[in-house]
């Protein structure tokens, strides 16, 4: 692989970082009571969840011109390692020893692909 594409990889892996972070942002804000039904949908935490989602849909635009489609796929699915990662430690949500093993088949299976 060439340097642009590393980077074009870095790119999307970035993005997809920080639609996880943004994922993350809008559960926060779903767990907390609102005194109005608006307020759930319209607060700082959800406009700023919003705006990374965008921003993410930008970078992903960019590295789509410069790897292929197939690639993109699997790099995409290391969201549900940083998913879990979050979901552990700031939900304090338990892990199963399935989830281990599904996510160390995700690992697996970008590290095969990827190289």
């Amino acid at each position: 692989m060439d340097k642009k594409t590393i980077f074009y990889i870095c790119v999307l892996l970035a993005g997809v970082f920080i639609s996880t972070v943004s994922q993350v942002m809008l559960k926060k804000s779903a767990l907390k009571n609102y005194n109005l039904k608006i307020k759930e949908y319209i607060n700082p935490l959800v406009a700023a969840a919003y705006v990374l989602f965008i921003g993410t849909t930008v970078l992903s635009v960019l590295a789509y011109k410069r790897i292929p489609l197939s690639l993109g796929v699997v790099l995409e699915s290391t969201s549900y390692i940083y998913i879990t990662i979050f979901g552990v430690k700031i939900f304090k949500e338990k892990i199963s020893k399935t989830k281990v093993m599904a996510l160390l088949f995700i690992i697996a299976g970008v590290l095969l692909y990827s190289l």
